[in-house]
C-alpha cells in the first residue's frame, strides 16, 4: 500500500508540474492578446484577402495626419489676453520711483513714454518670437475691457519684448535731452526702475489657444470614409502603404473591441489550453512508454517541462517586443541540453512539444514549426556528445548556415519567389546562434539547480592533474596506478554493452580516493612492510573498509558530483572483505565469526555502470596475483569473481541482465590478454672470436 501511495503522489506531482507550466503559458498568451495578423510599413500583405466584417471608418494615416497638424500650427493664430491692470500699475509705480531722481519734466516725459509702450503692447521675448515666425504679425484676443466671448485679430507688427521697450524708452529720451554738446542718458538707478517697471501686459491665451486648436483638429480626426462590411482591406502581395497599415491597425483595434471578437476570445483560450494540455500529454506518454528511467525520476521529469516552459515564456515576451522575436530565441538550444543530461530521442521529441506550444504565438505557423524543427535536428546531431565547448561554437555555425537555407526555402515554397529574403531575417539568425553558444552557461545552471552532472563536468574531472588526482598520485601511487588501469578496463565494458563511457571512466579515477588517507595498508602501495601484520583480522578489515567512507567524506569536501560519489559507495556493494573475514573464520576456535564487521557500507549497485566498476575494481586487483597469464588461466579468474559476485546477489539491485554481464565478460578476458601478453626474449649480442688462424 505504501508503494502504491508512492507511486501515486509522484504521478500527481508530475501533473501538477504540467498543469502549472500550462497555466503559466495560458497566462501569457492571453496577456500578450497576440494578432492574427504580423505586418510591416512598405513590405508585401502575406496573408489571403482580408475583408472587413463590419463597416470600417477610414482613417487619416499618421504621416498625413502628422502634416496637417503641421500645417494647422503654422497657420494657427495665437490667442492673448491685454492685461491693463498691469500697465496702469507699473506706469504708476515707476513715476513715483523717478521723481526722486529726475525733475518733474523728465519723470512726466518718461511715464508718457512707458504709457505709449505699453499701449502698443509689451510681450513675453517667447512670444514675440512666435509672433516673427509666421508669415502674419497677428494675434486673436479676447479682450477684458469688453465682452469676454468678444475675439478680435489685431495687428502685433508693433508689439515689443520687454527688452526692445526698454530700449525705445532710453532712445526717445536720449533724443529729447541730448544737446550738441551734451548726451542724455538714464542714470543707474532710473534704468534699473524701467526695468523692473517693464513687464508683459499682453499675455498668452493657453485656455483659448487650446480650445480653438482642437476645433482645428477636428478635422484631422476625422473619417475620410468607410470601408463597407465585405469590401476588401488588402489582398495578397500588396505593399502596404501607410494608408493601409492604418486601416488595418484600426480594424483590428475595433475587432478586438465587438462582442463577438470576445466571444471568440474565449472559444480561442478554451482551445489553445486543450492544446497545451494534449501536448504536456504526448511528452509524458513517450517518457512513459520509451524512456521509462526518465518518467519515473521526478526530478528529470520537472527540468524538462521547466527547460520547455522557460523557452516558450521567453518566446512569447519576446515576440511582443521585436518584430520576428520568435527566431531570437535559441530554440536549438533545448536539445542540445536535454541530450547532455538524458538522451537524444528525448530531447528531439522536447523539442518538437516546445516549437508545436511556441507556434500559438507565431504568425507564420508552419514556416516557424518547419525552420526550428529542422534546425534543432542538425543542432543535436552535429553535437552527440557535448564534451568541450569549442563544440557549441560548431554547432552554431551550422545552426546559422540551416537557419537561412530553410529561410530561403520555406520563402520559395510559400511565395514561390526569393526576392523578399530579408537580410534583417539574416541579422536575427545571427543572434540567436551567438545566444546559442551561450548554451553551456544554462547547462552549468541545470547542474546547480537539479543537481545533474553534464559530460562536459565528467571530462574536466577526468584531467589527471585535477588536484584531487594528482594527491592521490602523490600520496598513493599505486592507488592511482590501479584506478588508472580499472578506469581503462571499465571504459572498455562500458562502451562493449552501451553505457555511458565518460561516466564509467571519470567515477573509477575516483573510486579509491579514500585510500589517500592510510594510503601504506593497502597492498598495491606497501613496499616490504605490511601494517596488517600486527592487526588482527577484524581491525584491519575496518581499515580497508573505511576507504569507502573517507572517500565520500573527500568527495562532500571537494564537492564532487553525486553521480561520482555513487561509484565511491558502491563499487564494493555490501561485499565482504574477503581476505580478513576468511583469516578471522580460519583463526576462530569455532568457526563463527559476526560477518557484519567485515561488510562493506553500501549499497550495492544501482546502475550499469557502477556494476561495472565493481567488476573491473576486482578483477584487476586479482589478475596482479596471478602468476600464469595464459588466455585458460585468465578466463578462469574472469569467470569465478563476475559469478561469485553474482552469487553474492551484488548486482541484483543493477539494471544489468545476463547478456550485458557475458558481453562484459568478453570484454575483460580481450583486454587482459592484451595487457598480459607473453614478450619476445630480445637477444644478446654474442662475442666473437677474432683469433686468426696462422
Amino acid at each position: 500500500m505504501k508503494i502504491k501511495d508512492l507511486i501515486a503522489n509522484a504521478t500527481m506531482l508530475k501533473i501538477a508540474v504540467a498543469l502549472t507550466s500550462s497555466v503559466i503559458v495560458l497566462l501569457l498568451l492571453m496577456k500578450s492578446d497576440h494578432q492574427n495578423f504580423s505586418y510591416e510599413l512598405n513590405q508585401p500583405w502575406r496573408y489571403p484577402l482580408l475583408t472587413a466584417e463590419f463597416d470600417t471608418p477610414i482613417m487619416r494615416d499618421s504621416i498625413s495626419a502628422q502634416l496637417m497638424r503641421d500645417s494647422i500650427d503654422k497657420a494657427f493664430v495665437p490667442f492673448v489676453v491685454r492685461d491693463y491692470r498691469a500697465a496702469a500699475r507699473n506706469v504708476d509705480r515707476f513715476s513715483k520711483i523717478v521723481s526722486n531722481y529726475v525733475s518733474p519734466a523728465d519723470a512726466a516725459f518718461l511715464s508718457k513714454k512707458l504709457s505709449e509702450v505699453y499701449g502698443r503692447g509689451v510681450v513675453s521675448a517667447e512670444l514675440y518670437d512666435r509672433i516673427h515666425s509666421f508669415s502674419h504679425s497677428q494675434l486673436r484676443m479676447s479682450d477684458e475691457s469688453e465682452d469676454m466671448n468678444a475675439v478680435k485679430v489685431i495687428d502685433a507688427s508693433g508689439m515689443m519684448s520687454p527688452n526692445m521697450a526698454y530700449k525705445a524708452v532710453d532712445s526717445a529720451y536720449m533724443a529729447a535731452k541730448s544737446t550738441a554738446t551734451h548726451e542724455a542718458r538714464l542714470s543707474a538707478d532710473v534704468a534699473k526702475a524701467l526695468n523692473a517697471s517693464l513687464s508683459p501686459n499682453i499675455v498668452s491665451d493657453s485656455i483659448s489657444d487650446s480650445r480653438f486648436r482642437d476645433q482645428e483638429y477636428l478635422n484631422v480626426n476625422s473619417a475620410l470614409g468607410v470601408i463597407k462590411k465585405g469590401q476588401r482591406i488588402v489582398d495578397r502581395g500588396d505593399i502596404i502603404d501607410a494608408q493601409i497599415f492604418t486601416n488595418l491597425n484600426n480594424y483590428i483595434d475595433m475587432l478586438d473591441k465587438t462582442e463577438s471578437k470576445t466571444l471568440s476570445k474565449k472559444f480561442f483560450t478554451t482551445a489553445q489550453a486543450i492544446y497545451i494540455a494534449i501536448l504536456f500529454t504526448l511528452l509524458y506518454l513517450f517518457l512513459a512508454l520509451y524512456r521509462k528511467d526518465v518518467f519515473e525520476d521526478f526530478k528529470t521529469v520537472t527540468f524538462i517541462v521547466t527547460l520547455i516552459t522557460l523557452f516558450v515564456v521567453i518566446a512569447i515576451e519576446t515576440s511582443e517586443v521585436f518584430n520576428g522575436g520568435l527566431y531570437l530565441i535559441p530554440f536549438a538550444a533545448v536539445p542540445i541540453i536535454i541530450t547532455v543530461f538524458t538522451d537524444a530521442r528525448t530531447a528531439i521529441f522536447s523539442l518538437l512539444i516546445c516549437i508545436l506550444m511556441t507556434a500559438l504565438a507565431a504568425p507564420f505557423q508552419f514556416q516557424f514549426v518547419v525552420i526550428q524543427f529542422v534546425v534543432g535536428i542538425c543542432a543535436t546531431l552535429s553535437i552527440h556528445h557535448l564534451a568541450r565547448r569549442s563544440q557549441l561554437l560548431r554547432t552554431a555555425l551550422i545552426t546559422f548556415v540551416m537557419y537561412n537555407v530553410c529561410y530561403a526555402m520555406m520563402l520559395t515554397l510559400s511565395e514561390g519567389t526569393i526576392t523578399s529574403f530579408s537580410l534583417r531575417m539574416v541579422g536575427v539568425f545571427g543572434i540567436n546562434c551567438v545566444l546559442l553558444s551561450f548554451a553551456y552557461l544554462l547547462i552549468l545552471v541545470v547542474e546547480k539547480v537539479f543537481g545533474f552532472t553534464s559530460m562536459v563536468t565528467l571530462v574536466e574531472l577526468s584531467d589527471i592533474n585535477n588536484p584531487i588526482l594528482r594527491n592521490l598520485a602523490e600520496v598513493a601511487p599505486g592507488t592511482f596506478q590501479h584506478s588508472m588501469q580499472v578506469s581503462t578496463l571499465a571504459a572498455e565494458a562500458a562502451r562493449a554493452i552501451g553505457a555511458n563511457t565518460t561516466l564509467v571512466r571519470t567515477g573509477a579515477l575516483y573510486h579509491d580516493i579514500g585510500k589517500s588517507d592510510s594510503p601504506i595498508f593497502f597492498t598495491e602501495n606497501q613496499h616490504g612492510v605490511n601494517p596488517h601484520a600486527g592487526l588482527d583480522p577484524e581491525t584491519s578489515a575496518r581499515k580497508i573498509i573505511s576507504h569507502v567512507t573517507q572517500g565520500l567524506s573527500i568527495a562532500s569536501r571537494e564537492k564532487l558530483p553525486q553521480v561520482i560519489k555513487d561509484f565511491i559507495a558502491e563499487h564494493h556493494g555490501k561485499g565482504v572483505a574477503k581476505y580478513f573475514y576468511n583469516t578471522a573464520v580460519n583463526q576462530s576456535a569455532d568457526g563463527i565469526v559476526d560477518k557484519d564487521a567485515f561488510q562493506y557500507p553500501g549499497p550495492n549497485p544501482q546502475s550499469k555502470e557502477t556494476t561495472i566498476l565493481m567488476m573491473a575494481d576486482a578483477i584487476e586487483a586479482a589478475s596482479r596475483s596471478l602468476k600464469d597469464y595464459s588466455p585458460q588461466s585468465i578466463n578462469a579468474l574472469v569467470d569465478k569473481i563476475i559469478d561469485s559476485q553474482m552469487a553474492d546477489g551484488l548486482y541484483n539491485e543493477s539494471p544489468i541482465n545476463f547478456r550485458d554481464i557475458n558481453i562484459i565478460k568478453d570484454t575483460f578476458k580481450k583486454r587482459l590478454a592484451t595487457i598480459y601478453h607473453s614478450r619476445i626474449e630480445y637477444p644478446e649480442i654474442q662475442k666473437r672470436d677474432n683469433t686468426h688462424k696462422q
